[in-house]
């Protein structure tokens, strides 16, 4: 059996922007993408803590140290500047490997900098 478990979190991240003409995505902060292993246009959760909204959409890098947490095209609806988001990504493992998975779970501090990983 193949399980869907969670790989990867941002947790606590602040939106920065919006920018509603666009195809849609969310852009981050290189050092967070890279801190909590996601890749350019890998598929994401965003869940937002200030409007309980939860949506799909895809990555896209900012420059590091930016501190950019933009959501962008239909996105841009679902938050505001100033709202905190958790970014989620999945990962598809067999039984023995969810058994001991240990996703990273990236804690974000001032200016939407990585602080530590669990």
């Amino acid at each position: 059996m193949q399980r869907l478990m969670l790989k990867s979190k941002i947790h606590g991240a602040v939106v920065t922007d919006k920018q509603l003409r666009y195809d849609g995505s969310i852009t981050l902060d290189e050092n967070l993408i890279k801190a909590a292993n996601m890749l350019p246009g890998e598929q994401v959760q965003v869940l937002n803590l200030n409007n309980g909204m939860r949506f799909l959409t895809y990555t896209i890098v900012a420059p590091a140290g930016s501190g950019t947490v933009m959501l962008n095209g239909p996105a841009a609806r679902l938050g505001e500047v100033g709202d905190t988001v958790l970014v989620l990504s999945y990962g598809i493992y067999d039984d023995a490997e969810a058994a001991h998975l240990e996703p990273i779970i990236i804690r974000v501090g001032e200016r939407n900098q990585p602080m530590k990983q669990d």
